[in-house]
């Protein structure tokens, strides 16, 4: 999860930082599972990083139209199958990489292009990324050197390593979106009070995410979140349920009490923040899961309810109003039936967990789809700052994803914590273009990486 005119970064599906419990239920549960999902459309396509991460595999798509591996039969032709052929358009939506040179990149023109924030945090994804077969000559380069690389150093080390590969969005065209995130510092309590009143609650007990694909192959990667009544699964409670009635599973289940509404509903949009203690110190919070209801943007509401412009509705802007009408907030927030439980990360950590399971270090992370990104790639990122023509060209790291963040050209771009960082990302919404900077040999393929039978050789410097 945010950003003008609508929210942009919403964690809805973040695994990665903490696992979500599949549930094992019955067959009868199981059918009901699916009536439940056509009935209520309530279906989460989780993205590649968001399960555990493939290595050197291709997608479903791939695998369901691969020959070569198929029995000789009187079978349909997979490619005929309707969850098959809705797959592949929907990845041909997505968008794509295509194999670009270095020369495109014009990185002579940027000298700040590389700075050593970025290569801390390209350092930190290969802890996470060595062990990968793609990534780990590269990563275990990079962490043998003896001392951090100037500028120079540091781009000729990615031009020898990685192809540049560009990002295209589904019609073709090379032109997307980034918008922008940031990390929150809320204040609170462990003990509730009348100041402290407002709970981040954790993971409830009777949450479930039924992963579908045991019941329908077609439906692999496809899950539904819901509770228990019986036997028979229903939707989990909506926020109106939660704020206003706070269901028994929920109860006990408080992580710490916060002293603004306002800023509790925005933490659910970022999906991470700190929270500073009236008993001293402080805490980090971050995404667990999510009731599997509908995301609808509060940001969208209020343009429909004539409260604020499309000009006026950046995160700051929605602020604002609600600070300007404490009566109407309950009724504005309730609308948005999608609520996010959080989880305590231990340790003094340099920033929020993104994704890759790695801290996300200010000005130096993006989020992306990483159904076409391969998660931990480092990427160009060629914007502008917000509200302004002004150049922002940088590399990235690609170590988040958000649910807001779909297609290949898109962007949300983490500008690290508090105040300085929300005047940033509350109002970004900038062109875009994107490449992302792969392993030497290795193939994009639906998010993951592959070996390339033709293997590329390194572009022309």
């Amino acid at each position: 999860m945010l950003i003008l005119p609508f929210p942009s970064k919403w964690h809805a599906f973040r695994p990665s930082r903490h696992s979500n419990r599949s549930a094992r239920v019955p067959a009868g549960v199981a059918l009901t599972a699916l009536l439940f999902l056509l009935a209520n459309s309530a279906l989460a396509a989780a993205p590649a990083a968001a399960r555990p991460r493939p290595v050197n595999k291709g997608p479903m798509v791939a695998q369901a139209n691969d020959a070569s591996s198929a029995p000789a039969c009187s079978c349909a032709d997979p490619a005929a199958d309707p969850a098959v052929a809705a797959a592949a358009s929907a990845a041909a939506r997505r968008g794509q990489l295509r194999p670009a040179s270095w020369p495109d990149l014009k990185v002579a023109d940027a000298p700040d292009l590389f700075s050593e924030v970025t290569w801390q945090a390209f350092l930190l994804g290969c802890g996470a990324l060595r062990a990968d077969p793609a990534w780990s000559g590269v990563c275990e380069a990079a962490l043998a050197l003896p001392d951090v690389p100037d500028a120079a150093a540091r781009m000729a080390f990615f031009r020898d390593r990685l192809q540049p590969w560009q990002a295209i969005n589904g019609d073709g065209l090379p032109d997307g979106l980034a918008t922008g995130y940031y990390e929150p510092v809320l204040h609170g309590s462990r003990t509730r009070s009348a100041q402290y009143r407002y709970p981040l609650y954790g993971r409830p007990d009777d949450l479930l995410t039924v992963d579908l694909d045991a019941l329908l192959p077609e439906l692999k990667g496809k899950h539904v979140r819901a509770r228990l009544e019986g036997q028979k699964l229903v939707p989990y409670y909506s926020r109106a349920e939660i704020e206003h009635s706070t269901p028994a599973s929920l109860q006990g289940r408080e992580i710490v009490w916060v002293d603004d509404p306002v800023e509790v509903f925005f933490l659910h949009v970022q999906g991470s923040g700190r929270v500073e203690l009236a008993e001293g110190g402080g805490l980090h919070v971050g995404y667990a899961d999510q009731n599997g209801q509908t995301f609808r943007s509060v940001a969208r509401l209020l343009i429909e309810r004539g409260e604020l412009t499309v000009a006026q509705a950046s995160l700051q802007g929605m602020k604002a109003w609600a600070r300007a009408h404490p009566d109407r907030i309950d009724s504005v927030l309730d609308a948005n039936p999608s609520y996010i439980f959080f989880r305590e990360i231990a340790g003094d950590l340099p920033g929020p967990l993104g994704t890759l399971g790695v801290p996300l270090l200010g000005e130096a992370t993006v989020a992306v789809d990483a159904r076409v990104i391969p998660l931990g790639a480092p990427v160009l990122v060629d914007t502008t700052f917000p509200l302004t023509q002004t150049p922002l060209r940088r590399i990235a790291m690609a170590q988040d994803t958000g649910g807001a963040i779909n297609g290949a050209v898109r962007v949300d771009y983490f500008w690290g914590l508090g105040e300085p960082a929300l005047a940033q990302a509350g109002r970004m919404r900038q062109k875009l273009r994107l490449w992302a900077l792969l392993p030497l040999g290795m193939h994009p393929d639906g998010g993951a990486l592959v070996p390339d039978p033709q293997a590329l050789q390194p572009a022309a410097q």
